[in-house]
């Protein structure tokens, strides 16, 4: 009988996964004998047995992946065949220089452990740390490649006898489960009060939480990728408490159900929504609330639309039934804010949350298990134009997978923007965005950053060759750049925050010919240094050649930043630009409490003092906003044009004029979208309308704009970003109205269209510069 040897070197998310016992009993189906091990390459395996055998291997390999798997490269090659050879083995890993592996991002709690945990007779009844190798935690307990258990968090649990025999069983589904524990040898949990008095331990610690919280105390909740602030979501006591101690005062709270019965009591779950809330990544999906929902109408205040997630690990699943026990609600459900301060990172230790929220929580639930990586939970919602999903924030669940660029090149490590921060470092054809880290105005984020930047160098085991920033010299992240740069001799550069946003979305979806781009968000400093936020941009990806085409028309900022926060000195900017200085038939809302303010600020535009003009989109939505008198003082970014989108009344069809002016760049005219709405309201029109024919007049000026370039350029491409395309009128109808002129909408569909995908813009137009420098 003629034998045959085969050698496969296989990357990807191939580690972690339970990839080799897929393997092994892969090899055993088919007869083979040979080997597999983890290495740096990525995963070894050698084949051996008649041709039949080997190829059949083959076939079974790429066809019936674990659930986890990903493979992304798949080489063969036959070598020589071993003599005597008689069975097929799992080798111990093999570390070296560089790898080509995928580490898993943190998955949901598969079936299978959710019936251990249900069963009272199996040992890990009630277990919250169950997992095996098809779920449980990844990323967050990750120290370095090969992913092996001494390189875990879960090194300091040795393995009792019953789980070593599962780990050590290649036909058990815990057969190199890394995170593998039970009651026996795994870790634990306790309850404390805040001065560090244990209430309970154990099994009795999670029962204890839950009438705690059935009580109406705030929790301070050890999860997978850092600590959670919790609270029974229909209690408004308790929501208000927790929001007041947190200083979160309006922004929208999470929600945790236990099942989608709970969650169809609460929201208007479509299917796309059901597939993600059910899925291995469980983020928090925005959903339309009901009228009826039984939960706190201060979770959401100022939207239509609620954040709910299901329990994705054992203590979580744990929890919920407990809580709905204990608290009797016919659809239980929990706030799970992130464990922090507004602004600060998640916190990640025992000590460290002890410290930081001892005035937030009431209760405590530590674990002894360490988070390695703190990871905030992701949000993301459902497109209903195209399905697709439009990520909020990219973290649990996603992180650290990478998003596939359209070629290989050098690394680059993209430094990202100053708010909704995020750092990319590309690998090859891979570029790897980290989880969300916030606001770099924050001394505590900016050492998480550093943080996530010396972790992901470390994991990926690559040094950036050149270091991109953004042009704004006062942003943080510009700092760090240039320090880096100065310690280590990488070279850096500068691009423009608009065009790093069309950078990002042109290279998440691989396109390489030039595109139109609208960049539509808050702020972003300008080549002219002016404040940039409403452009239309051209963008070549391969030569990165760039031009800005059009540009909002401009509005000033009376007080500069203190405009930012106080909408309404914008609406009275725009009113004094159109020549409008005192209030007519329609009363300003902001007179009330900034009176003596308002009628300082025509002096102020009148003399051009701190009055910086922008061409923002973001800022034109918050005038709008105060104008209608929806929103004169803002707690949490985007909250002036979140409630001007939910007043709309969505049965006017009637769009406000947005013509283009022909200028060198050419000026979208968004002032008559403002002009329109101000004479709107001084005959009585009710906001609702108002609102509703703002936004279909910029949907309206958007596309003619796009139009008119597309024609003019030749490019039927238009590539959308900014943070303003989380807004779902535009997310949705601007993309329809696009298509329906005959243009190619190019939208995010892997990391957000906010200032988070800023380091991925950064990070690919770094490595296409270096390969056209060759």
């Amino acid at each position: 009988m003629s034998l045959l040897r085969r050698r496969f070197t296989i990357t990807g998310q191939v580690q972690g996964v339970g990839f080799r016992p897929f393997v092994y009993r892969t090899a055993l189906d088919n007869g083979v004998c040979g080997c597999v091990r983890n290495s740096s390459e990525g995963v070894i395996i050698e084949t051996q047995g008649t041709s039949i055998q080997v190829t059949g291997f083959a076939s079974d390999l790429e066809a019936k992946l674990p659930p986890l798997a990903r493979i992304v490269t798949l080489e063969a090659e036959d070598i020589s065949v071993v003599d005597g050879e008689e069975a097929f083995a799992i080798l111990k890993s093999t570390g070296g220089k560089g790898h080509s592996v995928l580490i898993s991002p943190d998955v949901a709690t598969c079936p299978d452990c959710l019936a251990d945990m249900s069963d009272p007779t199996n040992r890990r009844y009630r277990y919250p740390f169950t997992n095996c190798t098809n779920c449980g935690p990844r990323y967050t307990i990750t120290r370095s490649i090969p992913y092996d258990r001494p390189k875990t968090s879960m090194a300091c649990f040795p393995l009792c006898p019953d789980c070593e025999h599962e780990y050590n069983d290649p036909l058990d589904r815990r057969f190199h489960a890394q995170p593998n524990a039970c009651p026996v040898c795994g870790p634990k949990t306790w309850l404390t009060t805040p001065d560090g008095r244990t209430l309970a331990q154990g099994d009795e610690s999670i029962r204890r939480l839950a009438h705690e919280l059935a009580d109406g105390k705030v929790a301070a909740i050890k999860g997978l990728g850092g600590f959670h602030l919790a609270c029974d979501a229909a209690n408004e006591q308790a929501v208000a408490e927790l929001r007041l101690r947190k200083h979160r005062p309006d922004k929208p709270l999470a929600v945790m159900v236990p099942n989608m019965d709970a969650a169809r009591q609460l929201a208007d779950i479509q299917p796309a929504e059901e597939e993600w809330l059910t899925g291995i990544q469980r983020p928090i999906v925005l959903a339309a609330r009901r009228t009826d929902a039984p939960i706190a109408a201060s979770i959401a205040p100022d939207t239509n639309f609620l954040g709910i997630m299901l329990p994705y690990t054992p203590l979580h699943h744990i929890l919920l039934h407990d809580f709905a026990e204990a608290s009797g609600h016919a659809a239980p459900a929990l706030v799970m804010t992130s464990g922090n301060m507004s602004s600060e990172p998640i916190s990640l230790g025992n000590r460290e949350a002890a410290s930081r929220l001892k005035d937030i929580a009431d209760v405590f639930l530590f674990h002894n298990r360490d988070i390695l990586i703190r990871t905030d939970d992701s949000v993301l919602r459902v497109n209903p134009f195209s399905g697709q999903p439009m990520h909020m924030r990219r973290a649990r669940g996603f992180i650290p997978g990478p998003v596939f660029l359209a070629e290989s090149g050098p690394t680059v490590l993209g430094t990202g923007p100053e708010l909704k921060c995020t750092l990319t470092l590309t690998k090859g054809n891979q570029a790897f965005s980290s989880q969300h880290i916030g606001n770099l105005t924050n001394l505590e984020n900016l050492g998480f950053y550093k943080e996530i930047l010396a972790h992901l160098q470390d994991i990926l085991q690559v040094r950036p060759e050149l270091i991109v920033h953004d042009l704004h010299p006062d942003y943080m992240t510009s700092s760090l750049a240039e320090k880096l740069s100065g310690e280590t001799g990488i070279p850096l550069a500068v691009l423009q925050h608009h065009y790093a946003h069309i950078h990002a979305v042109l290279a998440e979806n691989r396109h390489r010919t030039p595109a139109i781009g609208l960049a539509l968000d808050g702020t972003g400093l300008g080549q002219d240094h002016t404040i940039w936020g409403g452009e239309c941009l051209f963008v070549d990806p391969e030569s990165l050649e760039h031009q800005r085409l059009a540009h909002f028309t401009h509005i000033n900022l009376p007080g500069g930043e203190a405009a930012v926060r106080e909408p309404w000195r914008i609406a009275q900017a725009a009113l004094w630009k159109l020549g409008i200085t005192e209030p007519g038939r329609y009363r300003w809302s902001w007179l009330d409490e900034f009176g003596p303010v308002s009628r300082m600020l025509p002096q102020l535009l009148e003399k051009g003092v701190n009055c910086p003009a922008t061409s923002s989109c973001g800022r034109l939505f918050d005038a709008v906003a105060a104008l209608c008198g929806l929103c004169n003082r803002i707690t949490y970014e985007g909250q002036a044009a979140i409630q001007l989108e939910k007043v709309q009344d969505m049965s006017e069809t009637s769009a406000y004029p947005c013509p283009m002016i022909s200028e060198d760049p050419a000026q979208l005219d968004t002032l008559s979208l403002f002009r329109a709405a101000f004479e709107d309201l001084e005959h009585g029109t009710p906001v609702p309308k108002v609102s509703r024919r703002f936004h279909l007049g910029l949907i309206r000026g958007l596309t003619d704009m796009a139009t008119a370039f597309s024609s003019l350029l030749g490019i039927p491409h238009i590539a959308l970003s900014g943070g303003v395309m989380q807004n779902l009128t535009l997310a949705t109808e601007l993309p329809m109205a696009l298509e329906a002129e005959g243009l190619v909408p190019l939208v995010h569909t892997q990391v957000p269209p906010n200032d988070a995908c800023i380091s991925l813009g950064q990070a690919a137009w770094g490595q296409r510069k270096l390969l056209l420098e060759e």
